[in-house]
């Protein structure tokens, strides 16, 4: 079931990516969707991100959390402090958009 403000499809997904991407300022190589059991998304160090297919089942808010927090740790690896920084910047409401995530049944 489509999510009200989804995605079209996938490719509407790789747009949003990258149009986060050039906002933020770092390099996506690849981007792929597959089924991923446990968790949203992952992003490698050389900027591979992999995306759950669910997303695209996802409102566009929630879906824009998940990519920024992957794009966010190419410039921050860990959660700590200047992640938290760069997600607010990003995101002003990304802490409301990660609770409303984590409340959305995967």
């Amino acid at each position: 079931m489509k999510a009200e403000n989804g995605w079209n499809d996938s490719e509407d997904l790789k747009g949003a990516v990258q149009g986060w991407a050039d906002r933020i300022g770092v390099t996506v190589r690849e981007v792929h969707l597959r089924d991923m059991r446990k968790k949203w998304a992952s992003i490698s160090t050389n900027g591979r991100l992999t995306l759950n297919t669910d997303l695209l089942d996802l409102p566009a808010a929630l879906g824009e959390f998940v990519i920024v927090h992957e794009l966010v740790h190419l410039l921050a690896p860990n959660h700590g402090r200047v992640f938290k920084s760069f997600m607010s910047a990003y995101l002003p409401d990304w802490e409301e958009r990660q609770h409303n995530l984590q409340t959305w049944r995967m």
